[in-house]
């Protein structure tokens, strides 16, 4: 298992956008771009979604994921993760999209009316690039 080496962990403070990329049934990419989080004490990235979106949908038959992000500030920091999604819990969702909407729309609560449960996807870095 590899970690998010601290240099990087700035980008999870700022309004950085990641590109997550899971697979469908068929085995083909599907690529979503998503507000991201890390939980450094359990060294997970962290996706906030609703159960029916379909990167959750593809978590289910197949956790396998990449992960790419670019500093806002600079686009020629990078950071590129290939991991596992190797939790789904409704635990806490709710309170971290509001944390989360804070730091990218400088709201108190997330303001988009939610369709299904809210979810977490919890990933573990295998590699880090």
């Amino acid at each position: 298992m590899a970690s998010i080496p601290e240099e990087f962990h700035d980008l999870f403070e700022k309004e950085t956008f990641a590109h997550v990329a899971t697979l469908t049934d068929d085995g083909l990419p599907h690529v979503t771009p998503v507000w991201i989080d890390y939980d450094a004490d359990d060294d997970r990235l962290l996706v906030n979604t609703e159960r029916h979106r379909q990167k959750a949908r593809n978590a289910e038959h197949n956790p396998g994921v990449g992960v790419s992000m670019t500093d806002p500030d600079d686009p020629y920091r990078h950071l590129s993760v290939i991991g596992e999604i190797d939790a789904v819990t409704t635990e806490g969702a709710r309170e971290h999209i509001d944390e989360l909407a804070r730091r990218y729309m400088d709201v108190d609560e997330y303001p988009n009316p939610i369709e299904s449960e809210r979810v977490l996807l919890r990933i573990r870095p295998d590699r880090v690039l």
